[in-house]
């Protein structure tokens, strides 16, 4: 599946058909309705309620809860830093300033070119490894401002 520009109903609607049925559908047709628009429209959150028979309130919920799911297209590289309490400990939030600063993008924002998504995500998993990241989803432990600058490098690209 290739990402389409815009919002199309019926290729929404063709996401769809196949998860009709299934149990526990609603998170595999998130994931491919980013796949295809590349994030979750907010004119899908009605079509898919009204396919699985739930409210719009539970389709954003779950379009809400999840940080892997956006609703609008991230930036051509995604730069998420662990805001969890480990990291935050282990001085995660100097780190969030400095990438806020050195790429002139708030946190959860993209650059206004569409180059860069700084997001936060709350935990990756390695703890033990604090303060983490992950940029272009190659996960980075040990996070320093060096290697934090190596890692903005990459997006530079």
């Amino acid at each position: 599946m290739t990402t389409r520009d815009r919002w199309d109903r019926d290729v929404a609607l063709d996401i769809i058909k196949p998860h009709l049925g299934q149990e526990g559908s609603l998170l595999p047709i998130l994931h491919d309705l980013q796949q295809v628009f590349g994030h979750i429209p907010s004119e899908a959150v009605p079509v898919v309620a009204e396919a699985l028979n739930l409210s719009r309130a539970e389709v954003h919920g779950v379009v809400t809860f999840y940080h892997d799911f956006r609703e609008r297209p991230a930036g051509r590289h995604v730069v998420k830093l662990c805001r969890a309490e480990a990291c935050q400990a282990a001085g995660g939030d100097a780190l969030a300033a400095c990438a806020e600063a050195k790429l002139g993008v708030a946190m959860g924002d993209t650059s206004a070119d569409g180059r860069i998504s700084l997001e936060p995500v709350y935990c990756l998993g390695l703890c033990a490894t604090a303060p983490s990241a992950m940029v272009n989803g190659r996960v980075v432990g040990r996070l320093t401002e060096q290697r934090l600058d190596a890692m903005l490098a990459e997006t530079q690209r």
